[in-house]
């Protein structure tokens, strides 16, 4: 069962990225089985987000092979091309969190498009 702070942290978030126009994919499920969810998944930076916490966790904080579990998962999603992100409820809940992808997104809208020669 997901914690009240993890509850708050996720509707924050949630309201803040559909605020500011940020295309993302909540509860979002790279491979599907049923357990393997991230809390958020922000579609242009390919970043998935875990609020600590959260249902989907797999256990971290308890037995080993739930821990090793979770850290198979993070190997296969990143082999998919997938950044991952662990986020305290927090730095949500302060404000941190959505001023680091806003930062993210502006730094590649910045970024010379690799796929255009600049000679």
């Amino acid at each position: 069962k997901a914690k009240q702070n993890y509850l708050e942290a996720f509707e924050t978030l949630k309201e803040e990225l559909q605020d500011l126009a940020i295309g993302f994919e909540s509860k979002f499920q790279p491979i599907h089985t049923k357990h393997w969810r991230f809390d958020f998944h922000i579609v242009k930076l390919r970043l998935l987000i875990e609020i600590e916490g959260g249902p989907w966790s797999g256990g971290r904080s308890g037995k080993l092979s739930n821990k090793a579990w979770s850290l198979d998962r993070y190997d296969q999603v990143e082999d998919l091309g997938f950044k991952i992100e662990r986020l305290h409820p927090d730095s949500i809940l302060f404000g941190y969190a959505i001023d680091w992808i806003k930062g993210l997104l502006e730094r590649i809208e910045h970024e010379p498009d690799p796929t255009i020669s600049t000679n």
